[in-house]
């Protein structure tokens, strides 16, 4: 079957592209492949493997899982070892969330350092 579209990009607004692209690049290990005034853009070159950055001055970042401030998107980031990768993102500059579902730690929430929730998983 053949779509209307084909998929180009996940954005995130965020206050500062530069640095988000800078973390979304150590963390997934893409390089930052475009670089404009309010829009940053990080991609391993396949399709449709590309996120970008985009300038939002006063973006906030959600507060799930509070209903009336939800999360609206997150990436879901699959990892060999969760210790591991987990101290790792730490230290790129990711916060473990504290509300962690997971019953039996198949994925674990983190936020980017502009509040977007991210997971890291195992299969």
């Amino acid at each position: 079957m053949s779509g209307i579209a084909q998929f180009r990009s996940i954005v995130l607004d965020c206050p500062d592209p530069e640095g988000l692209a800078g973390f979304y690049s150590n963390l997934l290990g893409w390089p930052v492949t475009s670089v404009e005034e309010d829009w940053v853009v990080v991609s391993d070159g396949g399709s449709p493997r590309r996120l970008a950055f985009q300038l939002a001055p006063d973006h906030r970042p959600p507060a799930w899982p509070d209903p009336h401030h939800p999360q609206q998107i997150h990436l879901d980031l699959t990892v060999d070892d969760m210790d591991e990768a987990e101290a790792r993102a730490i230290k790129i500059g990711a916060r473990k969330h504290e509300h962690q579902p997971s019953e039996d730690d198949k994925f674990r929430v983190f936020l980017d350092p502009a509040g977007h929730p991210f997971c890291l998983c195992t299969t």
